[in-house]
């Protein structure tokens, strides 16, 4: 510490008026805020590797002489452990849209624009931070190679997927391995900068929201697909499928200012097989976290992780049979399942893509059954129309939550969704996009967890909310059947849903 302090002493003439420890990241870097007495702030950094540490320190004079959004660096002490940086202050990306992540995935029209700014400016330091950049610098390789596919895709073999003990053919799934790995390193991609851990963490945000990108001295050059496959399919991110599909699209056309890209077609080809070697990767680095160093976070990042395989899985088929026999397998496995319901009751994690939505009107009434009072918590959530009256609480414990949407925009009002009710596409579009009725819901759903946590543990057995607006169609539709999908995902509780003027019922059990 004494070093750094007097590195700074020697750059600003001065000694600091304060200094403050970051908290750490997950290298064993140390980071400190560096008080001048006039008020202004630099940040120093100690490491414990020069070649690491010259990595970071030519890369980010590099892409300051190409005018790139990055830290500037303004002294380097003799050794290179040591270094000072201009201090882009403290609101990280991955900050800024905590309260989208612990919804659920669902990110305010505010969290998803910082999100495309960030995507739309990757292609920037991708592409203008190759040029005439000396790869030889970077840490601890120059480029992305079979290789350190190999290598990474063996580390998922080893450390988890040996783990779960199940039986596979190791010379089948090598061989598939090896295919990946010649695919993913095939001649034809564009070789720019791979940044190689871009996450929301390693992005920081000034005051007007614009992104500045910090921990690269990993990078090294390679294909641009692994950056957004890294970024997009970061498994406690959330991302739904929605947000994830534009953010591709932001990209892809912000690629294009930049240099010639493939068809669309191919593009999307391409990156889903850097969407499955980044996600094997993913799993090998927790099952070595979690299961031999015994850390619960990692433990805990796993089931997102393996459902972010299910639905790679279930989108595309992958050109690598027996791997892809083997990871239908791995999702299989009954210690996932358990592991998945229980962290969706602890975080309600898992996250849908708002397709159409169709539920469909069971036979009778669209009326609830008299619930028996001796089993666990059953949660009701009713949409209605106020110009037909509140619901009737047909469990006799009274009627519990009332909510008007009637604040909220009314697609009722144009023509075009007259016909629809608030479980259609077109509707939930119009919705999320207009953005109020996403923090009408987020003061809800605080509410509403609260609530049922408080309840299941005093062991009642019943609870029910209720969703009113002008017709019953629109707003309350849509927030009743939100609601209910929130509260079944993280609680893992049996959820029974009537949109009263639609006729129909369902049940989340």
């Amino acid at each position: 510490m004494e070093k750094l302090i007097a590195l700074y002493r020697e750059w600003s003439g001065e000694e600091p008026a304060l200094t403050e420890k970051l908290p750490g990241a997950g290298s064993n870097r140390q980071y400190y805020r560096l008080h001048a007495a006039d008020g202004t702030t630099v940040v120093g950094c100690i490491g414990t590797s020069r070649d690491e540490n010259h990595a970071f320190v030519y890369l980010a004079r590099h892409f300051t002489r190409r005018r790139l959004p990055v830290p500037r660096v303004l002294a380097v002490s003799d050794d290179e452990l040591r270094y000072l940086q201009t201090d882009l202050g403290s609101t990280s990306l991955f900050d800024a849209i905590r309260g989208g992540r612990e919804a659920g995935g669902r990110y305010t029209l505010k969290e998803q624009q910082l999100l495309k700014r960030t995507i739309r400016e990757l292609p920037n330091i991708q592409i203008r931070g190759a040029r005439e950049l000396d790869f030889t610098n970077c840490y601890p390789q120059p480029a992305f190679d079979q290789d350190s596919v190999l290598f990474d895709l063996n580390y998922f073999k080893y450390c988890f997927l040996k783990a779960t003990e199940l039986d596979f053919h190791e010379l089948k799934l090598e061989a598939d391995f090896r295919l990946l790995a010649k695919d993913l390193t095939q001649a034809g991609d564009e070789q720019c900068f791979l940044y190689r851990d871009f996450q929301a963490r390693n992005v920081m945000l000034d005051r007007d929201g614009a992104p500045f990108f910090i921990d690269f001295q990993g990078g090294r050059r390679g294909p641009y697909y692994y950056d957004l496959a890294s970024f997009l399919w970061q498994a406690s991110a959330r991302y739904p499928h929605k947000l994830r599909r534009e953010l591709v699209y932001e990209y892809y056309n912000a690629l294009k200012q930049f240099t010639e890209v493939p068809s669309s077609h191919h593009f999307v080809a391409r990156l889903r097989l850097f969407v499955l070697f980044r996600l094997l990767q993913v799993l090998g680095a927790y099952g070595f976290r979690g299961y031999f160093e015994r850390k619960q976070h990692f433990i805990d990042s796993i089931p997102p992780a393996i459902e972010n395989m299910r639905e790679l899985l279930a989108s595309a088929t992958l050109p690598y049979p027996y791997l892809t026999q083997l990871l239908n397998k791995l999702c299989a496995l009954p210690q996932f399942q358990r592991i998945e319901l229980a962290a969706s009751r602890a975080d309600g994690y898992k996250t849908t893509e708002r397709n159409p939505y169709k539920a469909h009107p069971l036979d009778g009434p669209a009326t609830f059954s008299k619930y028996d009072a001796q089993g666990p918590l059953v949660v009701r959530v009713y949409s209605f129309s106020y110009r037909k009256g509140i619901p009737d609480d047909e469990s006799g414990n009274g009627g519990g939550y009332v909510f008007d949407c009637r604040s909220t925009h009314n697609p009722g009002r144009y023509e075009p969704y007259k016909k629809l009710t608030g479980l259609d596409e077109p509707v939930i579009r119009f919705l999320e996009d207009d953005g109020e009725i996403l923090t009408f819901l987020e003061s809800v759903y605080r509410l509403a967890d609260a609530h049922v946590r408080r309840y299941i543990q005093r062991g009642f057995t019943s609870l029910m909310f209720s969703f009113g607006c002008t017709g019953g169609q629109h707003r309350s539709v849509y927030s009743a059947q939100h609601l209910a999908e929130h509260l079944h995902r993280k609680f893992g509780i049996e959820v029974r849903i009537c949109h009263r003027e639609q006729g129909i019922t369902q049940t989340l059990r």
